[in-house]
């Protein structure tokens, strides 16, 4: 099984070149939101699919469920992670899954990790404010004596 090209990323991990690409899957099926995943697989010989599974949701979910980017130092430290673990990136066969944990990504980022909360307008860094957001911009301008079109009867 391979992934598809389009929309993946490289990144080269301990002299071996990778694609990585996150799942367009939406994150919220039903009652509930689903786990962001993302694939790897080597770019030359590409054999067996490393899919990792991280415990916060994609940033489109409807839940308003923290979310984070997903950076490639993650990426990076999930291949080692799975390699050490036994998934052989020229073996074809099913898909190796990693699923990472919470505790896992503070190991991972080697940093405790940053979330982002989704807010009708944008993203609030957890523990954030409304005042963290991005300052809206007004559409059209307000002008201090209203036009022609602008009042009730027309006139």
């Amino acid at each position: 099984m391979t992934m598809p090209k389009k929309g993946s990323r490289r990144i080269s991990v301990d002299g071996t070149d990778y694609r990585w690409r996150v799942s367009n899957n939406p994150s919220n099926r039903g009652d509930t939101w689903n786990p962001i995943r993302f694939a790897v697989e080597r770019v030359e010989e590409a054999g067996g699919v490393l899919t990792v599974s991280l415990p916060f949701a994609r940033p489109d979910n409807g839940f308003g469920a923290r979310t984070m980017a997903i950076r490639p130092v993650l990426v990076s430290e999930c291949i080692r992670r799975a390699v050490e673990a036994g998934w052989d990136p020229r073996r074809p066969g099913s898909p190796f899954t990693l699923d990472v944990t919470e505790d896992d990504l503070t190991a991972l980022l080697g940093e405790p990790p940053r979330y982002l909360i989704p807010f009708l307008w944008g993203l609030i860094p957890e523990g954030g404010s409304i005042k963290d957001l991005p300052r809206a911009v007004q559409i059209h301008p307000r002008n201090d004596t209203p036009s022609d079109e602008e009042t009730p009867s027309g006139r």
